[in-house]
């Protein structure tokens, strides 16, 4: 092994915005030019540390400095911004270097600046790709064999086979080895499921009887699976035609098709042509062109006839698509209203009434649209956006009531279960992988909270004219934050939202915010599905440890909607941080480019575990073998089943 790297000089960035934001700050070139800034401008003064070999500095002058800086103390696992004592050396994780640095101290005079032994924690995360290739998997992973069981992959020999680690034959004895030729390597896929699973022995029939166990359990969940599936592909509707209006509409839209929303509009059209109802799973991440396509397919079967349902997660975002669809359908004779509480009994009335004579065409809602005192003329396409925020049971209401109904399912990042579901084949999925075109990744930290962070950040987006979601997961935090915001900008107009300020208060704040009248809005998660405005740049969550991954990627994916850069702050009190909050953390910073909501979603399942995924009956047998393998075995049953 190379023995660490070490320096004469170096520069610490302090953790600010504006630092975070550069991608030309070095550890230790260009030291000269940085020097000059630092004597001519306060903020270099304030915000960077040079430390030099044979400076005298007390180790305590230098954490003060550290601290006053932005950075905080943590012992463990250094994230950057971070920093630790041990002895007569303290370790840092500079903001402008990708390894942690050591300084050693002789008294108090610097004796050594070397680099950390410490493994960043950026490279700890192995990322699984959807064809969870070997090449993927890690020294160190929990791996599967087929034939073999649970193993732990060990790298490769120098013969090029894999090496894979058994439990001991013996108690006591060293672990049993497996060579792996490369030409069977298909045989091996990464465990996810429990973080610590049960390690197989070799040459015993163990694996075997959990295998055989597996598929019994197996055989009859699919059973009931394609009972459930069965009753509605045997249903038949008369087929959905296009129409030559149509393209006014699609030559409106004011982005260029991309490849993949291009394929996921042929596929739903092709699903619409059949005689059977349609049953998909579009995914697509935040801000990737899910409601253009969502809308195009509304419009087909408007012009078919057919009456088309909405059901959105929040009144907010209900509010939205009601706007948006009537905004892009303008002028084309087609009837949109939107039921939400918000709506007066008389209105409702109204409503339900129009509906009911099919004088409506396309309803826009929220749970409201599952009413038992609802009813359609003539209901042809349901909707369901942000689909994993509604259970089963909901799901299932409209479907139960309307056998024929075509269903479209719209998901950023799918729970478990549905992409379970989609990656055993059990139901139709389109994905939307292509940002708009001129869309920039969303710059991500992950950092110790501290009020200069926040303040700068806050200042950085305001001076070039944007706005601002500070998301607190706990309402009752909200008066303090707004009475600290209100003393660092006492002229800029802020706001607060969570669930329980009431429905009418909650969309005028919403619009005036669109509108650009507020430019600070203190929220809950309440903002965390589907909003689309392109003004909000910045977002910064106070306390990230309180998110689950999905929900912080769903966040993040508020901000960054047009071609400006967008930074997205998750912060954490640096001494609350537990093991599966930093491993959530990690992965968020792992998946920071565009597109990244299946692989969050993949990443989710393996940490949450199986969880409520299939039910407790399946979270067992999902557990002794794997997800990977478990669901490669559903999809393989439901096809012998149904040949």
């Amino acid at each position: 092994m190379d023995p660490p790297k070490t320096h004469k000089v170096i520069m610490i960035a302090g953790p600010t915005p504006s630092f975070l934001e550069r991608g030309d700050l070095t550890l230790d070139r260009d030291l000269e030019n940085f020097k000059k800034l630092r004597i001519h401008n306060n903020f270099w003064r304030r915000n960077t540390i040079f430390i030099e070999i044979e400076e005298i500095k007390k180790p305590s002058e230098l954490i003060r400095e550290l601290t006053n800086m932005g950075y905080a103390r943590h012992m463990g696992d250094l994230h950057k911004g971070e920093f630790f004592q041990q002895g007569g050396s303290i370790t840092i994780y500079p903001i402008n270097s990708e390894i942690p640095i050591t300084i050693e101290f002789d008294g108090n005079i610097i004796a050594g600046i070397r680099e950390a032994k410490i493994i960043p924690h950026a490279a700890r995360h192995s990322v699984l790709n959807g064809q969870h290739r070997v090449s993927d998997i890690q020294p160190g992973d929990y791996v599967v064999h087929e034939d073999h069981g649970i193993g732990i992959y060990r790298g490769k020999s120098q013969d090029k086979f894999l090496i894979l680690e058994y439990a001991p034959a013996r108690k006591g004895g060293d672990p049993d080895k497996l060579l792996v030729p490369e030409a069977i390597e298909k045989k091996i896929s990464p465990y996810l499921g429990l973080k610590n699973p049960k390690i197989s022995r070799l040459g015993t029939p163990l694996w075997f009887e959990t295998k055989r166990k597996a598929k019994e359990d197996i055989i009859k969940f699919a059973q009931e699976l394609l009972i459930l599936y069965k009753t509605r592909s045997e249903v038949r509707r008369p087929p959905y035609e296009p129409s030559h209006f149509e393209k006014s509409v699609w030559n409106n839209f004011e982005f260029e098709e991309t490849p993949s929303q291009k394929s996921a509009i042929e596929d739903i059209f092709l699903d619409m042509a059949k005689a059977e109802p349609m049953e998909r799973l579009v995914v697509g991440d935040v801000g990737f062109g899910k409601t253009e396509v969502a809308l195009r397919a509304a419009l087909r079967a408007v012009l078919n006839g057919k009456q088309v349902a909405l059901l959105s997660p929040t009144t907010v975002l209900a509010d939205q698509h009601s706007q948006t669809f009537k905004k892009r359908l303008e002028g084309e004779g087609i009837e949109i209203e939107r039921l939400t509480r918000l709506e007066s009994r008389e209105k409702t009335r109204e409503v339900l009434r129009n509906l009911k004579d099919g004088k409506i065409d396309i309803i826009v809602g929220t749970h409201r649209i599952l009413s038992k005192d609802l009813d359609f003329k003539n209901l042809g396409l349901l909707i369901i956006d942000e689909e994993q925020r509604f259970g089963v049971r909901h799901k299932e209401t409209l479907k139960k009531k309307y056998p024929e109904v075509d269903i479209l399912y719209l998901s950023a990042t799918p729970i478990p279960r549905t992409l379970a579901f989609s990656l055993s084949k059990i139901r139709p999925l389109s994905q939307i992988t292509d940002p708009p075109e001129g869309r920039i990744p969303i710059k991500t930290f992950v950092m110790p909270r501290t009020d200069k962070i926040i303040e700068e950040a806050i200042s950085e987006e305001l001076k070039r004219g944007g706005q601002v979601y500070f998301l607190s997961p706990r309402i009752m935090k909200m008066p303090f934050i707004m009475k600290k915001l209100d003393k660092q900008f006492p002229k800029i107009k802020k706001e607060i939202l969570h669930g329980k300020v009431g429905e009418k208060h909650l969309v005028r704040t919403m619009r005036e915010f669109r509108e650009g009248k507020i430019k600070i809005l203190v929220s809950t998660t309440i903002i965390e599905n589907g909003l689309d405005i392109s003004s909000v740049n910045t977002l910064i969550v106070e306390d990230a440890t309180r998110l689950g991954l999905s929900q912080s990627h769903q966040l993040r994916g508020r901000v960054g909607r047009t071609n400006i850069q967008a930074f997205a702050y998750f912060l954490y009190p640096s001494q609350k941080l537990t093991p599966r909050a930093e491993d959530r953390l990690e992965a968020l910073l792992s998946f920071q480019e565009l597109g990244a909501g299946m692989e969050i979603a993949k990443r989710d399942l393996e940490l949450r575990g199986a969880g409520n995924i299939l039910g407790r009956e399946q979270t067992g047998v999902l557990n002794r073998i794997g997800w990977n393998l478990y669901f490669e075995m559903l999809g393989q049953t439901l096809e012998e089943l149904t040949e």
